[in-house]
């Protein structure tokens, strides 16, 4: 049973690390160390649960609010500040939008983390107002509250001109 149970596992872990490294590099704004370390701590976590999060409606929703909320408790610490200097550049996908890619991941950057998280489980997630809410362990209202400044965040941050970054 416990053989069983482990093959399951680490066959969710393999078809979902890909999904939880892009949301972690988004949340982190582009902090690949600290994504991986996110994501990490996040199967570790599953792993532990296993036998409850493989009963789960939806493991991958499961998955994607651990991670949240690793991602949240990382930044309420003190020594969450720290920053790699060696950052390796990321590699530009065939057709990817390289400078839109960039300013959006730094304006990302520049919001504070529940501002951050929000934006990212809610639209790079598409998950709804009440999904949001759980994962961020917030009220529905303050999930749409946030979410709304967030946006005027970014869009202060990234001024009239983001126009000129979308052109083909």
């Amino acid at each position: 049973m416990r053989q069983v149970r482990a093959d399951e596992y680490a066959e969710f872990a393999a078809a979902r690390t890909g999904h939880l490294y892009r949301s972690a590099c988004l949340l982190t704004a582009g902090d690949t160390h600290l994504a991986e370390d996110l994501v990490q701590e996040t199967l570790g976590r599953l792993y532990v649960r296993w036998g409850r999060v493989s009963r789960a409606d939806n493991p991958a929703a499961y998955a994607q609010t651990v991670l949240t909320r690793a991602f949240l408790t990382h930044r309420r610490r003190r020594s969450s500040g720290e920053r790699a200097v060696d950052v390796v550049p990321e590699r530009a996908g065939a057709g990817a939008d390289v400078p839109l890619r960039l300013t959006l991941v730094e304006a990302l950057g520049r919001l504070p983390a529940k501002d951050r998280a929000v934006l990212v489980l809610r639209y790079w997630e598409d998950r709804s107002v009440e999904e949001t809410a759980r994962a961020m362990n917030a009220s529905s209202a303050a999930v749409r509250t946030r979410c709304v400044r967030a946006l005027g965040r970014l869009r202060e941050l990234l001024g009239e001109d983001i126009g000129e970054y979308a052109r083909p």
